[in-house]
């Protein structure tokens, strides 16, 4: 991320005194460089405003997800899936400690509880790595775990939801059928995608890397304990009817569309209520906890932004865009959604910054098709290179295999569903 910043920033600014260079003496107009200054300032200000506009949004989906969090939905989620996990990694024992780590991880990030997800993944490669023979070299079961992590289904993408919001959009949670769209498709494209290149990177031998202290050790929670899943039946019929929901989202979704917010909100309060939480308490707790994640993210989007906020005033970033864009927009991937393909494996707060900065501008805007195409890339993807880094790392893995292909083929297919979703349903101009 530092090398990420520090180039946006270098870039703009090298455009930027390039063209002022270039410059006739005494032309009319503000010069490059002032405004490169105007663009920094301006994004500057407009960060810290988005930043407050989204965190009533933020608070409010913390809260539902802390009211369903302590009404069990998420250990029901997770003994849903177990019978699908433990065919899936047959190297893992269905009793292990990292079985139960997994499931809980990929339930968490399908409701969109990010906090929540990461800790359990740390705990999942921690386990796995007892397993492995080869300390030091990714596994199967690690491989096929992140890139199933990278490109998971995604029930309800709460952050890209509150940032349209927040940006005037007129049906915010409209993305939750072209995410789920994207995202089931992504998740079975990375599946195959591991367990087919497994075969073409053998473990080889130990790369054992040197002993940690306790002091390095990452803390997650441990997960609790669960009676088992539920009989393979009942998880392969609530496949089929998460499948199942996808054509029905297609063909109905504006219908339905405006209806989500209000029925997620009511329907999770009625969950936690007829499960015994004190709804009112828990849902200001975890409302609490949004208020401090809202004002906790100012300085990264004012970073971002403002980076961003220079590329664009520079003119680099439209060079590259008039250079790159004819060829990817005759597929329905305008320029900047390109962009945003792009820049989502390698960072997620630069990913959504940059989103930020287009469905924030009124030419774009949040409910168009190149505002709904950005924020379906955003809410159906993971930042890949990011999630290896810190998972491979907190267990000193220094081969990861095959795990970077398959997770990267998992995007690609993510992109390639967005855009084929999207444009049926809003008018994009792919064929």
């Amino acid at each position: 991320m530092n090398r990420f910043f520090f180039a946006l920033v270098a870039i703009a600014f090298g455009g930027a005194a390039y063209q002022e260079f270039l410059r006739a003496p005494g032309s009319a107009g503000e010069s490059p460089m002032q405004l490169l200054t105007n663009g920094m300032v301006e994004a500057a200000n407009g960060s810290v405003t988005l930043s407050i506009g989204m965190v009533g949004v933020m608070a409010l989906f913390l809260g539902l997800m802390k009211v369903a969090e302590a009404g069990g939905l998420l250990t029901l989620l997770a003994r849903l899936i177990r019978p699908l996990m433990v065919r899936l990694f047959p190297d893992v024992p269905a009793d292990h400690p990292a079985m139960g780590a997994m499931i809980l991880n990929l339930s968490a990030n399908a409701l969109g509880l990010g906090n929540a997800a990461t800790p359990f993944g740390v705990r999942a490669m921690k386990e796995l790595d007892r397993l492995n023979p080869t300390p030091g070299t990714a596994t199967n079961a690690m491989a096929l775990f992140l890139a199933i992590n990278t490109s998971s289904v995604t029930l309800v993408p709460t952050s890209v939801i509150a940032l349209r919001a927040s940006a005037g959009s007129a049906d915010p949670a409209a993305i939750l059928s072209t995410t789920l769209f994207a995202t089931f498709f992504s998740t079975s494209v990375a599946i195959l995608a591991a367990k087919s290149l497994q075969r073409f990177f053998p473990a080889g031998h130990s790369t054992q890397a040197p002993e940690r202290d306790a002091s390095e050790e990452i803390p997650a929670p441990e997960a609790p304990a669960m009676e088992g899943g539920y009989p393979l039946w009942v998880s392969a019929t609530a496949l089929v009817m998460l499948a199942g929901l996808i054509p029905v989202t297609i063909l109905y979704g504006r219908l339905i569309s405006p209806w989500v917010l209000p029925g997620l909100m009511t329907g999770m309060l009625a969950f936690g209520f007829f499960r015994g939480v004190r709804v009112y308490e828990v849902f200001v707790e975890g409302a609490r906890e949004g208020f401090e994640v809202g004002v906790r993210i100012i300085p990264y989007l004012v970073a971002i932004l403002t980076a961003v906020g220079m590329l664009k005033a520079s003119g680099a970033l439209g060079q590259f865009t008039a250079l790159v864009g004819p060829w990817t927009a005759s597929v329905g991937l305008p320029a900047d959604a390109l962009t945003m393909a792009i820049l989502r494996p390698l960072s997620g707060s630069g990913a959504q910054g940059y989103l930020a900065s287009l469905i924030q501008n009124p030419a774009i805007g949040p409910d168009g098709y190149l505002g709904m195409l950005t924020s379906t890339l955003q809410g159906s993807s993971e930042t890949t290179f990011y999630i290896l880094a810190v998972y491979y790392g907190a267990i000193r893995i220094q081969q990861v295999r095959h795990t970077l292909a398959a997770a990267l083929i998992g995007d690609l297919a993510g992109v390639a569903a967005a855009v084929f979703i999207c444009s049926r349903l809003y008018g994009g101009s792919a064929p």
